[in-house]
């Protein structure tokens, strides 16, 4: 190919980084700072199709990660199906399980432990309202109607 040609239509530009990940939304909560989502209303959350996490605090605040059925890895290694890069989040931090009809935490041997309701936790079964703390991270367990 020559110059004038340009770039391939296929070839990746190396200075571009795309999202392409379909199970990262945002979902605007900053009218939320005096008002989290309360149990009833995370269980019932408009247009998420089963379980999802919602930052209420934290790095990312108002970022919903759509939590798919199997097994959902979370740490700061760059492999993590949800990466976050914050020194308080363990490499391999710890993974969300989803059968579709109930969804668990599971600590992977983390330095800062996983907390559930400010309670540390290796294993925990969860529902909607409950706030799962990673590093820095206060996520809030949401599930849709759709």
């Amino acid at each position: 190919m020559n110059e004038s040609e340009g770039t391939a239509p296929n070839e990746p530009n190396p200075e571009v980084e795309v999202e392409t990940d379909p199970t990262v939304v945002y979902v605007p909560i900053a009218d939320r700072a005096e008002h989290p989502l309360t149990a009833d209303e995370a269980a019932h959350i408009e247009g998420l199709s089963g379980f999802a996490i919602v930052v209420e605090k934290g790095p990312r605040k108002g970022m919903t990660f759509m939590l798919r059925e199997g097994n959902t890895t979370v740490g700061r290694h760059p492999e993590s199906d949800i990466f976050l890069n914050d020194v308080t989040v363990s490499r391999h931090h710890c993974r969300f399980v989803s059968n579709g009809e109930s969804l668990s935490v599971e600590d992977s041997g983390s330095t800062n432990g996983t907390y559930v309701n400010d309670e540390r936790v290796d294993s925990s079964e969860l529902k909607a309202g409950d706030e799962v703390l990673i590093g820095r991270f206060h996520f809030v367990v949401a599930h849709g109607d759709a």
